[in-house]
């Protein structure tokens, strides 16, 4: 099954009709003739999208909506609704109150289940990111949308320059976002910084081909994957609309342009967008806090001790070798007693800046505990990593420590212990999270080496599994 789709009509043959057509694009289909215990009924099915009649015995469409409303793993049910006849003044108004989309009646097979592809395509991303979002959601960003995506950017995709002057003074009096207008032969503006909020693309000309593959285009393309896709297609073109949704589109306007409809539609569908913004904006930072120390801005070992593995069995594949470094803030403890943990603090995080400094963008370095920091150089043999292990001891030894809230300089060493990977040295029965760890306890051993022979030095060992 693809999926729940719930029926909601006062006509049975209307439903078992529609029940038909669904069934046959291999949905669950669950049927009801009105409001009268339909959250119940919608809290047990949990569709995957509402098809409603305009108008019930006991309601309506947005009475339906509302409904939803209630609970808060509905609200963001997509609906769809049916009327008898062209009503383009309901259309507008059941678009205004939140409704997806509104389909006459008889419904068209094609553009019905292009619909429904896409509505529940949409539905099923921001699932994903809610779920993705989940541990992140006290940090606040469950709270209403509806003024986020005011005012935005908005490209008018058009099929000559004069379509888009008309477009834009028609719609111009009607919406707060910013207009601006680009022929199809010349999309090089539109990718340029800022990169639109939304794109309207315009279909209804002979240049309706090249419009779907600039729908396709815009959707693959990294700077415009998550723009708001809406395409304009002419009245009685419901193939041209269907393919437009398949190749991407998140919104079609099926009787050709309609400045009021098209506004309707931007405001719907930028609200969508700053919603799924700010929930991959919230995926992102809780990813980053997973694996970054929060003082330094560093990885912390969460991160770095599978990233070793993964450079020691990159290593065994290429036969290359690689440097693993403990460094490690000499009498950190007594900078704490005298000055303070916010001294130390401060220490920690111009340390860290410094080692960070020296080395080359490939190479990983970690907070692994109060003032320990680990080092991990792919391609790298003995005597680069020797070097690199001296110059990182001077880069924190050659200067004082001026930390905020103290007036005196602070002089800090740090002790290393290196030891080096090599395809030699393992041990073939060892799995690459085995040789990792091996390998940090030799460094580890190196490291108190240092420290046993009067720190701020170099100490290293050769590997062995």
């Amino acid at each position: 099954m693809q999926g729940t789709i719930l029926i909601l009509d006062g006509v049975s043959t209307n439903r078992i009709m529609l029940k038909v057509q669904l069934s046959a694009a291999y949905y669950h289909v669950v049927q009801s003739d009105g409001l009268q215990g339909l959250l119940a009924l919608a809290r047990r099915c949990r569709p995957d999208l509402i098809v409603t009649a305009m108008n019930l015995p006991d309601g309506s469409a947005l009475a339906v909506r509302d409904l939803m409303q209630q609970d808060e793993s509905l609200r963001h049910v997509p609906i769809i609704a049916v009327t008898a006849q062209s009503d383009p003044a309901a259309r507008l108004s059941a678009l205004a109150g939140g409704i997806d989309d509104v389909l006459c009646q008889p419904l068209d097979d094609l553009i019905l289940q292009a619909r429904i592809r896409s509505l529940i395509r949409a539905r099923s991303g921001t699932e994903e990111l809610h779920l993705r979002e989940a541990p992140s959601a006290t940090l606040g960003f469950s709270e209403p949308t509806a003024n986020f995506a005011m005012p935005a950017q908005v490209a008018l995709l058009t099929r000559d320059a004069a379509t888009g002057s008309v477009w834009r003074a028609r719609l111009k009096g009607l919406t707060r976002h910013r207009l601006q207008s680009h022929q199809m032969s010349d999309i090089h503006a539109l990718m340029a910084d800022p990169v639109p909020d939304a794109i309207v693309v315009d279909l209804t000309g002979a240049q309706a081909q090249q419009g779907l593959r600039l729908v396709a285009d815009l959707r693959a393309r990294s700077m415009t994957s998550h723009a708001a896709l809406i395409a304009v297609v002419p009245a009685a073109a419901p193939h041209l609309a269907a393919d437009a949704l398949d190749r991407g589109a998140h919104d079609v306007l099926q009787s050709g342009f309609c400045p009021e409809e098209l506004s309707l539609r931007l405001n719907s569908q930028l609200r969508r967008k700053a919603s799924s913004d700010r929930l991959r904006a919230s995926v992102r930072d809780g990813l980053r806090a997973a694996v970054r120390d929060p003082m330094t801005g560093l990885y912390n070992r969460r991160y770095a001790l599978p990233h070793l593995a993964a450079i020691a069995g990159k290593a065994a594949e290429t036969a290359g070798s690689f440097a693993v470094m403990l460094a490690d803030l000499d009498h950190f403890k007594q900078i704490n007693d005298r000055h303070g943990h916010q001294t130390g603090d401060a220490v920690l995080i111009e340390a860290a800046r410094r080692l960070k400094s020296q080395l080359r963008p490939i190479d990983m370095i970690a907070r692994v505990g109060g003032e320990e920091f680990l080092i991990v150089m792919p391609n790298t043999d003995q005597a680069a990593a020797t070097v690199t292990a001296d110059r990182l001891c001077r880069q924190i030894n050659a200067l004082p420590f001026h930390c905020p809230g103290t007036g005196e300089e602070i002089h800090v060493t740090t002790s290393i212990g290196v030891v080096v990977g090599t395809p030699a040295g393992s041990d073939p029965d060892l799995s690459p999270e085995q040789y990792a760890t091996a390998l940090m306890g030799q460094a580890d051993r190196a490291l108190y080496g240092a420290k046993g022979s009067g720190r701020n030095q170099v100490s290293l060992v050769s590997a062995a599994a």
